[in-house]
């Protein structure tokens, strides 16, 4: 019955004051919703990056060159140039790596591709006919790169859709040339034929086929781009090998390990010029960062909430010092500390619990605006919720301890007094 009474009293104090509760209880939701907002979008961004590495698939491995750095473990060092299109026809011949189902070697890199007045800056990427097997992409009009192709240096190009409808906007690319800008002093444009368009793959592809320039591998390598080291042999920028089965994935990794390092004249206790990484060391790593970013995200959102905090106690304070003479007659008329002490505080858990509730609504509506905008998606969890609030209810009744304490301090003489 006190807790009741207590309750009772607590909440008349409030409504005696409506305007006054409304705007304390504004900090507590802009805390609330902010964090519920920034934590359905960072673990909606998680989702997605993940999603766009497992998506290609747990068998499949990159060949690098060169210095990569995986959950915190750094892989020596080497030349960018280190990996040799000899390199991926050796890993490709099953006497070396019997379980290498696909091996699709590639060459990028960024440049100017242009149709008419429509100019984009993007990747373009010389490949083989085993790219679009590797990565399970699909052709929607037209054809893919095929071995004449690329034993002729032949100048075709396949185009993302997202790159097709930049270019062409409605116009129907098969047939069309583009011009792709030349890298180098020299510079120039060579013309590509368009042979196929890509069937549209959406975001969840770590490669972004949707806005991929694919030519001949021979072709970027010579034609386009600079694409030889200093002995003048053919190199690549990685090699994609998928493995037969996933359950040697490790083992297929010390196989191409093995064989690339007797390839670069390294001892098989040395540290190779080139990095082999699975898509789980990827989606590892990517988790890590993922993880930093949603707890970062959290704790800027959590400052709000410390603001609304700090607000609940000013507003205490002073109704504690306008209540002041309340104060005194309710001790005078035998309310004990404990009595007001818990008065107090159950108004700032009020205004907390009040603040969540509304937070809770708000912070699910904008992460509902952003999955509907398309930019990027939220994901509202259970978890995220139940923090928000909690963290709200714990500020609550950290900044209204002092100020029910001050309250339950008060002599009745002096409080009867005050003026």
């Amino acid at each position: 019955m006190d807790w009741l009474e207590s309750l009772i009293t607590a909440w008349n104090g409030l409504n005696a004051n409506k305007l006054r509760a409304g705007l304390t209880m504004l900090g507590v939701i802009i805390g609330v919703a902010a964090v519920i907002a920034l934590l359905s979008i960072g673990q909606g961004v998680q989702a997605s990056i993940t999603g766009s590495i497992s998506g290609a698939g747990s068998n499949l491995l990159f060949v690098a060159p060169g210095a990569y750095q995986f959950g915190g473990v750094q892989s020596p060092s080497g030349s960018a140039a280190s990996l040799t299109y000899a390199d991926a026809q050796a890993i490709a011949d099953p006497r070396n790596v019997p379980d290498a189902a696909i091996v699709a070697p590639e060459f990028t890199m960024q440049t100017q591709v242009i149709f008419g007045s429509a100019n984009i800056n993007t990747k373009v990427t010389g490949v083989n006919t085993e790219y679009l097997s590797a990565f399970g992409l699909e052709i929607a009009r037209g054809r893919f790169i095929s071995e004449s192709d690329v034993s002729g240096r032949g100048t075709v190009a396949v185009l993302g859709s997202d790159a097709a409808r930049d270019l062409f906007g409605g116009f129907d690319p098969i047939g069309q040339k583009i011009k792709i800008s030349i890298p180098g002093a020299e510079g120039g444009r060579i013309s590509l034929t368009v042979v196929g368009i890509l069937s549209p793959q959406g975001g969840s592809r770590f490669s972004d086929p949707d806005n991929a320039i694919l030519v001949p591998i021979t072709t970027a390598q010579t034609k386009i781009f600079d694409g030889r080291n200093a002995q003048g042999e053919s190199i690549v920028t990685s090699v994609n090998v998928v493995v037969a089965d996933e359950e040697r994935v490790d083992e297929i990794t010390d196989q191409i390990n093995a064989l690339l390092l007797r390839r670069h004249g390294f001892n098989a206790d040395e540290e190779g010029d080139f990095s082999v990484v699975s898509q789980a060391d990827l989606l590892a790593t990517l988790t890590q960062v993922t993880n930093i970013l949603v707890v970062f995200l959290g704790a800027i959102a959590a400052i709000s909430l410390l603001v609304g905090g700090i607000g609940i106690m000013n507003i205490m304070l002073v109704s504690v010092t306008e209540r002041t003479r309340e104060i005194g007659l309710r001790k005078a008329m035998g309310a004990r500390k404990v009595d007001i002490l818990t008065q107090f505080l159950l108004e700032a858990i009020i205004l907390s619990l009040a603040g969540g509730a509304i937070g809770i609504g708000l912070g699910v509506g904008i992460a509902m605006l952003v999955n509907a905008s398309g930019v990027t998606s939220a994901i509202v969890t259970s978890q995220s919720i139940i923090l928000a609030v909690s963290f709200s209810v714990v500020v609550g009744l950290f900044f209204g301890i002092y100020p029910a304490n001050h309250a339950a301090s008060l002599r009745p003489i002096e409080a009867l007094r005050y003026e």
